[in-house]
């Protein structure tokens, strides 16, 4: 699963990118509060890269740079909460969370919950390392290894996509080690903070009908609306 899970077998793709598009232009609205030029924003910059990278359409994006950075006249304001626990079969889970309401968004977590278990802050936070995550494209030849090397990464694995690679960074290295990437042969596809279990299970070591339990609780989190980023501790 990686430091990031995310669901297989997504709905019809129009509604993924969908939700995909709503998930992005809440982080640029967040990230536009520091200003609204990408240049002087390297917050704002990594976002708006990776909402191009997935054909974002341009009034959307300028939409929510605006909306954000107050020029529209529109009062938004998200809060930024951290949901613990486990999944089924005490699988550690960290749920990223961007919302407008929390008395919408806690309830509604409780209720996600009740088939695993929902911590305190902190619960489940120590098993994991708070980490940049570069997700990129090799050109051909390129070296995963020696790219680290060179650009500044800590580390690196297999991404999720096929033959992309992630790298992981230190959360204060990752506009650096993103704009390094190129030069060693790597297109940036997406770059953002978030949390990479120390201590991950094998799915293996999980029987069958245990792993679709575990996928079924952490889909069933990911469709939530106000979730962001769902973070699991299994390997692989």
């Amino acid at each position: 699963m990686g430091a990031q899970w995310k669901a297989k077998g997504k709905e019809l793709a129009a509604n993924a990118r969908g939700k995909l598009f709503g998930r992005l232009a809440k982080d640029i609205m967040v990230a536009a509060r520091s200003g609204a030029d990408p240049a002087s924003n390297s917050k704002l910059r990594l976002v708006v890269e990776q909402a191009r990278k997935v054909s974002m359409p341009k009034e959307t994006l300028e939409r929510a740079i605006k909306k954000g950075a107050g020029l529209t006249g529109e009062a938004v304001h998200f809060e930024h909460v951290m949901y613990e626990g486990f999944a089924p079969h005490r699988v550690a889970v960290m749920v990223e969370c961007l919302t407008d309401n929390l008395n919408r968004t806690a309830p509604e977590m409780r209720v996600l919950f009740r088939k695993g278990q929902l911590g305190t802050s902190g619960s489940v936070a120590w098993d994991f390392d708070h980490v940049g995550l570069i997700e990129a494209e090799p050109a051909a030849g390129a070296d995963p290894e020696l790219a680290a090397i060179e650009a500044g990464a800590q580390d690196f694995e297999p991404g999720e996509e096929d033959g992309t690679t992630v790298f992981v960074t230190d959360p204060t290295d990752l506009d650096l080690v993103s704009r390094a990437l190129p030069a060693q042969g790597f297109t940036v596809l997406s770059a953002k903070l978030g949390y990479k279990p120390k201590n991950p299970i094998d799915p293996a070591s999980l029987s069958a009908d245990a792993l679709q339990e575990v996928e079924a609780f952490l889909a069933a989190i990911d469709s939530n609306d106000d979730v962001q980023n769902v973070y699991v501790g299994l390997a692989g």
